[in-house]
């Protein structure tokens, strides 16, 4: 269409602008970019309240892992129809319904709070609950926990995330091919690495959010935490973890409206802005990229033929070693991603809210930092497979030397009475029947810390900074101690300042072998299996990284707990960890997972070092025989020209 006809006719302007706009890949960057912002924004947030969640509705970290890794199960279900499908559906508008079928997803996980009760905790609207000879309310509120059907919301949770993961499917495969597919060679890597830095400041996004979020009472539609005395600082404060799922499903829903109106085709982008063509179906059909032109096959014989796929693709050594690294960096950010909040918040003492602004402000944005220096290198450097493979093994390598440190950078854990410090608390203490399942934590004037004013033996409580007066079991000098509401804490909140600094700069580092194994992946397969082998490569982190691994550090996390909380009689969250134990096992599966991916990274250098070597040394000896061919040739001529010379001279000699 010319610009003559343009504005000859109006009414047909505002259309051609339309179909402009969604026919450029720049465009759909920016969009695929919107979707995996508002897409990792749910996964950041969920992350960041899951253990506000957890604490809610009594869960285990192990099944707060599961939780977290459920939305893989319908992902790793379906991705594999997502291989086959990748260049026989329209790839947008695939995008934009499970974009749609995701938001639906993230509804369904805030509809517990609609349907549970209000939160109870050990004390109702005063400090004076739980004294020594007080009532125990333990069983006056059994009945109304039973009410509140937590065996029934885990389900809800699980459904909602199995959607979620549904939904998110052909998001990442298609954008990546759909990219990769009508991007200029070279603007690919680039377009993919801003792409993928964008997604990471989705989490970011989401760890800030429940940053501010958790800071409101999580009954802030029912009741006020005033009516509590409740602190966001107190072990028992529960925030609202539900209002950033409202938030982040309405603008999911919003940013999957473009991809309805993106063509299934469009041209492939070139550098120099190049005439228009005066057939554009034939500028489209010159420039459409090979993966489309490939015979149709169908569902049948796809599934028939997907084994021999399958290993064909894995037998790739490259292929499938760059993709064990990345599943092996995969699990350590999983786990991280879902339970380092919860760390810095046990490790060094601090609130939720805290502990989520130090993972959006701090390691988040090292890693989005990380993954576009890489894919900066790659693009400006021209980093071959080979080099690629040197690049992501030495910064691998790296990262596991800042890491090593964080072993060793950490808190000791408190004195609890009864727990890991050994007082006369039983014999102070049993004449105040204290109940096993109350937890209401006191420091006491000496520094040890009490599971509620009754087991410190407290008979008094009095407005002020010192609440708890006549504390038996609390050591003084000549009279009862006193105690104030809260744990201790602790003394060395100092270190969080060098343990950020080497986490963000272990996250920076690792994150510079994002871009560049994805470039090897594109670039060590053929062209008609581009979308099959991305589709395995996602299955792959789903089964073996993504799954998994929040499970395995849920499971490490809970061997390191020393006392389960308990209510009617029933096991919820656990109350206390021995923290070297929880330091050692959450940071050594860190450095046990970037290990392994250095190795996959070292092999894949030392695979393409000998085949470059052997394609040498067959290029050597290919050059020699032409050579010595080429030589035998010239003699050959020579002793003919020779032969013919001495004719000549003979025929001569007889004239």
């Amino acid at each position: 269409m010319t610009a003559i006809e343009v504005q000859g006719n109006p009414q047909t302007s505002r259309p051609c602008r339309s179909i402009g706009l969604f026919n450029n890949i720049k465009f759909f960057v920016l969009c695929h970019g919107m979707l995996q912002l508002a897409q990792l924004l749910v996964s950041g947030y969920l992350k960041g309240s899951i253990t506000t969640i957890e604490k809610r509705y009594g869960f285990s970290s192990q099944k707060s892992g599961l939780l977290a890794a459920f939305n893989e199960v319908g992902n790793t279900v379906l991705i594999v129809f997502v291989s086959f499908f990748g260049s026989r559906v329209h790839r947008p508008r695939c995008i934009g319904i499970g974009a749609m079928i995701a938001s639906v997803g993230v509804f369904l996980i805030a509809l517990p709070h609609f349907i549970s009760n209000e939160y109870i905790t050990d004390s109702n609207n005063n400090n004076s609950s739980g004294l020594c000879k007080s009532p125990n309310i333990s069983k006056q509120t059994c009945d109304q926990e039973k009410t509140d059907s937590h065996l029934g919301v885990y389900p809800i949770l699980l459904l909602g995330q199995l959607l979620l993961g549904i939904g998110g499917v052909p998001i990442q495969p298609f954008g990546i091919s759909y990219i990769d597919d009508y991007a200029e060679k070279r603007n690919s890597p680039f377009y993919l690495g801003i792409l993928f830095a964008v997604t990471v400041i989705g989490p970011a996004f989401g760890y800030m959010m429940s940053s501010v979020l958790l800071r409101f009472y999580v009954d802030i539609d029912k009741m006020s935490s005033s009516y509590l005395n409740l602190k966001n600082d107190d072990p028992r404060w529960v925030g609202a973890w539900w209002l950033g799922f409202l938030m982040a499903a309405t603008l999911l829903l919003l940013t999957s409206l473009p991809y309805l109106f993106f063509p299934r085709k469009m041209s492939r982008e070139e550098i120099v802005e190049a005439p228009v063509e005066p057939s554009t179906e034939k500028m489209m059909e010159d420039k459409k990229p090979k993966s489309e032109t490939k015979e149709e096959v169908s569902l049948t014989e796809f599934l028939k033929s997907f084994p021999k796929i399958v290993m064909r693709t894995l037998r790739n050594p490259i292929y499938l070693l760059v993709v064990l690294a990345q599943v092996n960096l995969a699990a350590m950010v999983a786990g991280l991603a879902t339970f380092m909040g919860k760390f810095i918040e046990r490790q060094f003492a601090q609130t939720a809210s805290f502990s989520n602004m130090m993972m959006g402000g701090l390691n988040i944005p090292s890693a989005m930092l990380g993954i576009m220096a890489g894919g900066v290198i790659l693009r400006k450097l021209g980093l071959t497979v080979r080099s690629s493979a040197a690049m992501c093994m030495v910064a691998v390598f790296v990262s596991i030397m800042f890491a090593i440190p964080l072993l060793f950078i950490g808190c000791p854990t408190n004195k609890v009475s009864g727990i890991t410090y050994n007082v006369s608390s039983q014999q102070c203490s049993n004449a105040c029947s204290c109940s096993d399942e109350a937890f209401n934590p006191v420091c006491g004037s000496d520094g040890v810390e009490f599971l509620s004013p009754c087991h410190a033996g407290c008979k008094t409580w009095m407005i002020g900074r010192i609440n708890y007066m006549n504390c038996e079991c609390v050591a003084s000098t000549g009279s009862p101690g006193s105690a104030f509401p809260g744990p201790c804490g602790n003394k060395c909140s100092n270190r969080l300042i060098p343990f950020m600094i080497l986490s963000s700069i272990t996250c920076f580092v690792a994150s510079l072998s994002h871009t560049t194994s994805f470039m090897m992946i594109l670039r060590t397969v053929t062209p008609e299996d581009k979308s099959f082998a991305l589709g395995i490569q996602f299955m792959l982190f789903r089964v073996l990284a993504f799954l998994p691994a929040p499970v395995l550090y849920g499971r490490a996390i809970d061997t390191a707990c020393i006392l389960w909380g308990k209510k009617c009689n029933k096991t919820t969250s656990c109350s206390y960890y021995d923290l070297d134990l929880f330091r050692h096992r959450f940071l050594g599966l860190q450095i046990f997972f970037i290990f392994g991916g250095f190795v996959c990274f070292f092999l894949s250098f030392v695979v393409l070092r000998r085949t470059n070597s052997t394609q040498e040394q067959n290029e050597k000896m290919s050059n020699q025989t032409k050579s010595g061919s080429s030589q035998e040739m010239k003699d050959a001529k020579q002793m003919l020209n020779k032969s013919n010379g001495h004719c000549n001279t003979q025929k001569t000699l007889r004239e």
